[in-house]
């Protein structure tokens, strides 16, 4: 599966895998069935308040909302629609940045050609072919779907035990100033870095701890890290 890398906030690198054809094909799925919900719902409700369900006022109103429902979503909702919120799917950049305005406009004016003017086979096509995950209006737009969903458990055995060591004693007593998410982010990147091999992934994660703590050591990167997540787990109980 292929993967891309994400920037966050605290100026960490993440993976990601790319979106499946399959997930992208059910979210999209579950996008259009909320379309025949809506239609359902307006002629109901046109026939009940006698407002004109039919003739050109209300074709136009009926589609308003579909119409503009993939670009206003994923304005509003930082890349996700309903259906990518339900696969735990988002748009982002390629370069791992968020996608902006402009992006999700280009998105959203080729989508009539490659998905509704071709069944969706154009960008299915595109998608296989890219390597990417990216259809026509991510190419323009620079975008592709990454996958939200929990990947394989970051969480080694030491980190599960690390607090049940009897008589233990913290090395850094300043690891009790990071937060559960940022402990949560080292052990993800850990494991990454340990599966892949990626050291320089592993220094990065490790200076930004130190920057964070205000720790000064001579130990190993890998040592440190797995040192620092000991100290916070037997901090957090004793706390």
């Amino acid at each position: 599966m292929s993967t891309i890398r994400i920037q966050t906030t605290q100026n960490v690198t993440l993976e990601y895998e790319i979106a499946s054809v399959g997930d992208r094909i059910v979210a999209t799925l579950i996008d259009y069935g909320l379309y025949v919900t809506w239609f359902i719902a307006w002629n109901l409700l046109s026939i009940r308040l006698n407002i004109g369900g039919v003739g050109v006022v209300g074709t136009y109103l009926a589609m308003l909302p579909t119409t503009f429902y993939f670009l206003v979503c994923e304005v509003f909702f930082n890349g996700q629609t309903l259906g990518k919120k339900a696969l735990h799917l988002r748009v982002v950049r390629v370069d791992g940045t968020r996608a902006g305005l402009g992006d999700y406009l280009l998105r959203w004016l080729l989508r009539p050609i490659e998905i509704v003017m071709t069944a969706g086979v154009g960008a299915l096509i595109t998608i296989l072919l890219n390597g990417r995950g990216q259809r026509l209006g991510d190419l323009a737009a620079g975008t592709t779907v990454i996958s939200l969903k929990k990947r394989p458990d970051y969480n080694s055995p030491m980190a599960a035990d690390v607090a049940a060591i009897a008589g233990y004693q913290p090395v850094f007593a300043q690891a009790a100033a990071l937060s559960d998410h940022d402990v949560a982010l080292i052990r993800k990147l850990l494991f990454h870095s340990a599966k892949q091999e990626n050291y320089l992934l592993l220094n990065e994660v490790a200076n930004k701890v130190k920057a964070i703590t205000g720790i000064y050591t001579d130990l190993q990167d890998g040592p440190f890290l797995k040192t620092v997540l000991r100290d916070h787990a037997h901090l957090s109980m004793g706390s």
